[in-house]
């Protein structure tokens, strides 16, 4: 594989799944991932909780922001509220296709709208110094050649945007739900790859399909040939088989370090929750994003149920991390 020291692996944002507890346990797997907040909606920023919002732990670096907007002025305050908690980018989402987010007014059907959200990504670039990417699809709808998404990334990029994480499918916006979303549509690598040639000074991470390490490092291989500083992002394979992330620092980056064991994950995890747990949260919120851990090992199933146990669940205790290795070595 060519040189990747430059190249980006990165887990994706995903709503109601990468909250802090999640990507702090994604840390502990690996020290080379780009990790990504859910998508935080503008408004939301704008009127809520934003220490809520926005807090994170100082081990999750390199942190992204995602927000969900079409308003520069509202991005604006996003990007400043971004910088003022320490994140390392801000990405704005023109890539969901729900109907609540296109009630909104973001996600995918911004596509239609390139000159707003380079708009936008002015904004935010005039508000805070911190880079600003964009997340999209490779069209919308029956806008599938690719002169519409090149037009886009043109008229993006010429607002100051520099990366562009492409999910290679276009987005249906009627008819399909956001899930079909996902699987429905016929992905096309070759755009992605396209788009990197055409804008060589650019860098793309590609997004979408990649479930198993022989489709990871075959786009890694294709994209570091373009240009070392591409990448790509993983979804649901790094929530679903979370440890996989645990070979991603030597398998594609080539860290000698030797990766962590899952005990090792479980007794960090459990400190972690120990502290978490006395600043009012509970060990619950952690349990559920760690099902996954022990995915096609034995006793798996045990593990799984020990940490979706009620009666464990309810004591909010995080001993539950050592009660599930426990179960393991049964």
């Amino acid at each position: 594989m060519p040189d990747v020291s430059l190249f980006r692996y990165a887990v994706a944002p995903m709503l109601d799944w990468t909250d802090r507890h999640c990507r702090y346990f994604h840390r502990l797997l690996s020290r080379r991932a780009w990790l990504y907040t859910e998508m935080i909606p503008t408004p939301a920023i704008l009127h809520g909780e934003v220490s809520r919002l926005l807090a994170f732990n100082e081990v999750e670096h390199p942190v992204a922001l995602q927000i969900g907007g079409s308003h520069p002025r509202e991005c604006a305050v996003a990007a400043k509220a971004a910088a003022r908690f320490g994140y390392d980018e801000i990405n704005i989402n023109c890539g969901c296709p729900s109907d609540r987010v296109q009630v909104g007014r973001f996600g995918a059907c911004l596509m239609a709208t390139p000159e707003g959200v380079a708009d936008c990504v002015k904004a935010m670039r005039d508000a805070a110094t911190l880079p600003v990417s964009v997340k999209h699809r490779i069209g919308i709808d029956d806008r599938t050649e690719y002169g519409f998404v090149r037009d886009f990334v043109g008229t993006v990029a010429a607002a100051g945007c520099r990366l562009f994480i492409v999910h290679a499918r276009p987005a249906i916006l009627k008819g399909l739900s956001p899930k079909e979303n996902r699987d429905i549509p016929p992905l096309d690598y070759e755009k992605v790859y396209r788009l990197q040639r055409d804008f060589p000074s650019l860098f793309f991470m590609l997004n979408g399909g990649i479930d198993r390490w022989e489709t990871l490092e075959d786009v890694a291989a294709t994209l570091t040939k373009i240009n070392p500083a591409s990448g790509v992002m993983v979804g649901r394979w790094a929530y679903h088989d979370p440890y996989h992330l645990a070979q991603i620092d030597s398998r594609l980056f080539h860290d000698t370090t030797p990766p962590p064991s899952r005990r090792d994950i479980l007794e960090a995890l459990k400190h972690y929750a120990e502290k978490e747990k006395a600043r009012g949260a509970v060990p619950r919120h952690i349990a559920r994003h760690v099902l996954g851990l022990y995915l096609g090992e034995k006793n798996a199933r045990l593990f799984r149920q020990c940490l979706s146990s009620h009666e464990l669940l309810a004591a909010d205790d995080p001993a539950i991390f050592d009660q599930a290795a426990a179960r393991v070595l049964s």
